[in-house]
């Protein structure tokens, strides 16, 4: 790809001014108070014994869930930056500045998730964690993640951003990490296991609800522009999302009984019900005006504690 050589005409704040009520602005303000915290200051000693308490399935479950979030974590790390240059060479100041917390976090979700495996789980070199990397688990986050962001590269259209944003997060944050987050919870926050590992995920869940906050927004935004575009979103969130149940259920197929009790109906719900949320909030998009679209926004984020 060539970089654009377009040479500045002049910049937001000495003209117009930053937009502060604008919804990626306040998720700006969000992000400075609540992403702030470091993988490294977590105490994982407790985590550890509890660790070596777990059999077999129970500890392999942990690590199947871990070795998924782990590599999903660097895989948006690696993908993510064709978003922020096709939102800045649109000169979207507001949303390329709160876009910038999305790199630095998705970065420290992969330092979280890195040293949990090696200080709480012992994993080393010689662990054959690809092989948790299930067929779906590849589609999406091999395939198609990359491919939809790498599209930004030469393709910055409406069309190209709403694919984009659709399949990191409305599906890969939306409807899987959530789900994920939710097997964390189950497995170890209701059985009163691995403290510091809960408290960590509880920091990347919110970390993560602004940026679902953000992508809610921007194919909002560009549904409301563009109304023929819903169907670009739904037909995306359609095609991947058997791939994404397909990973819950591949998750849940080694076990018999599952570890923890947990129960695979609960995790397709929860993870239908993920997915039946961030459609109906798109779908309202199609022929509202921008006001409208900023003030749906702005009250979802008010409501949010993340």
């Amino acid at each position: 790809m060539t970089l654009p050589t377009t040479k500045h005409h002049g910049f937001v704040t000495t003209t117009r001014g930053l937009n502060r009520q604008s919804p990626p602005m306040k998720l700006f303000e969000k992000a400075k108070k609540y992403g702030i915290w470091n993988p490294s200051e977590f105490d994982f000693t407790q985590d550890r014994q509890d660790w070596l308490t777990f059999n077999a399935d129970e500890k392999d479950v942990v690590l199947r869930l871990t070795s998924q979030f782990a590599a999903g974590e660097e895989a948006v790390t690696l993908d993510l930056l064709p978003l922020m240059l096709a939102i800045a060479q649109e000169g979207r100041t507001e949303e390329e500045m709160f876009l910038t917390t999305f790199l630095f976090e998705e970065a420290k979700h992969t330092d979280f998730f890195q040293r949990f495996m090696t200080e709480v789980l012992g994993v080393d070199s010689s662990a054959d964690l690809p092989h948790y990397h299930t067929p779906n688990y590849s589609a999406i986050f091999y395939d198609a993640l990359p491919e939809a962001l790498n599209r930004l590269m030469h393709d910055q259209s409406p069309e190209a951003q709403i694919v984009a944003s659709v399949t990191y997060n409305m599906i890969v944050e939306g409807v899987l990490a959530e789900t994920g987050y939710q097997g964390y919870f189950t497995m170890l926050q209701k059985n009163g296991y691995m403290p510091s590992t809960v408290a960590g995920v509880q920091k990347i869940k919110q970390d993560e609800s602004r940026h679902i906050a953000y992508g809610i927004f921007l194919i909002s935004r560009l549904v409301a522009a563009n109304p023929h575009l819903w169907d670009v979103a739904e037909d995306t969130m359609n095609t991947l999302l058997p791939s994404a149940l397909g990973i819950v259920e591949e998750n849940f197929s080694h076990y018999d009984p599952v570890p923890f009790g947990m129960d695979l109906d609960e995790f397709l719900n929860f993870a239908m019900m993920q997915f039946q949320k961030r459609m109906a909030r798109i779908e309202q998009a199609r022929g509202a005006s921008l006001d409208e679209i900023y003030k749906v926004t702005h009250s979802a984020i008010d409501s949010d504690d993340a």
